[in-house]
């Protein structure tokens, strides 16, 4: 599971703003076309199992939207944040987090990204109380909920966690594979083995 965030990081780190596709079914619009949907458009290409390119590409473009603050100073601080997680100077990458949350409270990819961080470091609580700011913002975040669903597992509160982790993969049916093996295995837990 752990990986899984970690991946989440990584990912959000690397999404690049020229993202290309195509795709087959008119109905939704890739590629460069991207830059034009709202984020609603996004989200509705997102949701629609059975065109992993589509969903893909609408995933990343809207990973990629989330990483811009609208201001240049917190786009790097986010940056600086990233470098330092990837080298595990969790020190100053919580300074870095600190300084995007204060000068840019509204956004919300700084809470979540310090939420990631609390995770990897065991402190569930913080990473808790982030997470639900994140969702404040944007409800529809489905890394948040993800790393909502790994933390409850965590903390053993399982029917709550595979709540999050369902609510996450509706949103995202192109989430990794960890997710749906935790539901596998959260399912038998919480509602019982069916006969």
């Amino acid at each position: 599971m752990r990986a899984f965030v970690v991946s989440l990081v990584a990912l959000a780190a690397l999404v690049s703003p020229s993202l290309a596709s195509t795709s087959d079914r008119p109905d939704i619009v890739v590629g460069g076309d991207l830059a034009n949907q709202s984020i609603d458009q996004l989200f509705e290409t997102l949701g629609k199992p059975g065109d992993e390119t589509a969903g893909s590409t609408a995933e990343a473009e809207i990973q990629r939207r989330w990483l811009k603050s609208g201001s240049d100073t917190i786009d790097l601080l986010m940056q600086w944040a990233a470098e330092a997680i990837a080298t595990k100077d969790y020190a100053r990458a919580y300074d870095f987090l600190d300084a995007v949350i204060a000068l840019k409270p509204d956004f919300a990819e700084g809470w979540n990204r310090r939420a990631t961080l609390f995770f990897l470091q065991d402190e569930y609580g913080k990473a808790l109380s982030d997470i639900e700011k994140v969702l404040a913002l944007e409800p529809r975040h489905f890394g948040a909920l993800a790393g909502l669903g790994m933390i409850l597992n965590e903390i053993d509160r399982k029917k709550e966690a595979l709540a999050a982790l369902r609510k996450a993969l509706t949103i995202d049916p192109y989430l990794d594979d960890q997710v749906r093996d935790a539901i596998k295995t959260l399912e038998p837990e919480v509602e019982g083995r069916q006969i």
